[in-house]
């Protein structure tokens, strides 16, 4: 936490309970497994008690044997204490303090439930600076505010810097679990995000990654919303506790579930507008609506919204997994740029990266592509066509570009193939991965192409 003058303030803290769990974990080292996931150091008010609870989640990670002998070895080896002498002392007293080893998960929602009340007592003073300050205006600190709360209640701590030890051992958990996962999975890879239902882009993206903003580029025609919409039914399918929000500024939310509801019924795209529907097609219609409706998809048609406005609405999501916003030159920047439209697509994109980043979820940005395409004998694209800002290309941790040959060349033999062009990758290698397109249905689908780059 920041440091603030706090003088008359008494910081809600509680020794006995942090005593508890620390002497809980002493006399069983086991018991740490029930509070290692949700207690952190951080939340220790105590400095030399932070400190011990740091200790023993390393000794936890690397799975060694957690008892007063190797913890006071430990705690020496660290720095925790001057003199042998006072370890002894202190964690000898942390153990006789505890009323009962199986209660440590009470002990441990004492420490977290003191922890919040000091940060809402910390975040209010930033507040009140900031508004006393009078340096921004009035929605800024509105945002601000709200972004601090939200923080708390994500469990996010607002500090500039944290010792690479405590990122190190949660890296080194989260593999373990992935490992254990692959295991299970009869050795087979396990990708760490959510998987778009593509399985040749998903080899590729390793699925949709926490905090990632992936830019999902086209021209006209080459059905980059169908795509968006499909990995959000796709998505919503396989994690129906994870919440899917589209931000639809072009298109109405009635035209997007059209468009869901044709993919899923392969319903001609036409059916939606003439009413021409076969009799035998509506049992297949009435799946694919119920199916539809119970997915954990929401849709939002605002037209011209911007950040702010989305980050406000996603952050009353309980559980949310994924943002799809379609699409990126229809969104306006809070500030005015006077007509600086590279400059306002710069912010925009900018944004886009912190909200993905602060909500921690993947965010995907549809956009138009320049016409240099067009004028180019391969009409692949390329990043510097990426329309209004080289910014685009810089934040995004993604960038995917749809294209169909055939789009140009009727004559191509491949006319259902579409290339996902994976042009930037933080994640791994650029590259091409094949999909089938399904124009009539609005819909794509996995396919295995033998393509020829040269006919």
């Amino acid at each position: 936490m920041a440091d603030y003058d706090l003088s008359g303030i008494n910081l809600p803290y509680n020794p006995d309970a942090e005593q508890s769990v620390l002497g809980c974990i002493l006399l069983d080292g086991g018991a740490l497994g029930e509070v290692v996931g949700t207690l952190h150091p951080e939340h220790f008010y105590a400095q030399l008690n932070r400190d011990i609870f740091a200790v023993l989640t390393q000794m936890y990670m690397t799975n060694e044997r957690i008892d007063i002998v190797t913890v006071l070895d430990a705690c020496m080896r660290q720095g925790v204490f001057d003199t042998q002498d006072d370890a002894k002392k202190y964690l000898a007293l942390v153990m006789e303090a505890v009323p009962s080893v199986s209660s440590i998960a009470k002990y441990a929602g004492i420490v977290t439930e003191k922890y919040l009340l000091r940060s809402l007592i910390m975040a209010s003073k930033e507040i009140i600076d900031a508004a006393s300050a009078g340096a921004e205006n009035a929605n800024d600190i509105v945002d601000f505010a709200e972004q601090r709360i939200y923080d708390i209640r994500a469990g996010v701590e607002n500090k500039s810097l944290t010792h690479i030890s405590g990122i190190v051992f949660d890296r080194v958990k989260a593999l373990n679990e992935l490992v254990k996962v692959t295991a299970a999975n009869g050795g087979q890879p396990v990708m760490s995000g959510l998987p778009t239902g593509f399985m040749e882009l998903d080899r590729r993206i390793f699925g949709l990654n926490r905090s990632d903003l992936l830019i999902l580029a086209a021209r006209p025609g080459m059905g980059k919303t169908s795509f968006a919409m499909n990995i959000a039914v796709n998505v919503g399918k396989k994690y129906r506790d994870k919440q899917i929000c589209v931000f639809s500024l072009e298109m109405s939310k009635e035209q997007i579930v059209s468009r869901m509801i044709n993919s899923e019924a392969l319903l001609p795209s036409e059916a939606m507008k003439t009413g021409k529907v076969a009799a035998d097609k509506w049992k297949q219609i009435m799946e694919s609506a119920d199916m539809l409706s119970q997915l954990p998809i929401y849709i939002d048609d605002t037209p011209g919204c911007n950040v702010s406005t989305i980050k406000s609405k996603l952050r009353r999501m309980k559980n949310l997994g994924a943002v799809v916003i379609d699409y990126l030159q229809l969104m306006t920047a809070v500030s005015n740029f006077h007509g600086n439209r590279v400059a306002e697509i710069s912010e925009i994109t900018r944004q886009l990266k912190v909200l993905a980043k602060e909500l921690n979820v993947p965010v995907i940005a549809l956009s138009q592509l320049a016409r240099g395409p067009e004028q180019r004998p391969d009409k692949r694209p390329l990043l510097s066509d990426l329309r209004d800002s080289g910014s685009i290309e810089q934040d995004a941790d993604i960038v995917m570009f749809l294209y169909r040959n055939a789009y140009y060349d009727k004559t191509d033999p491949n006319q259902n193939v579409c290339e996902c062009i994976v042009a930037k990758n933080r994640h791994g290698e650029t590259g091409t991965a094949y999909l089938g397109w399904q124009g009539e249905y609005t819909r794509f689908t996995n396919v295995e192409v033998k393509y020829d780059n040269n006919g």
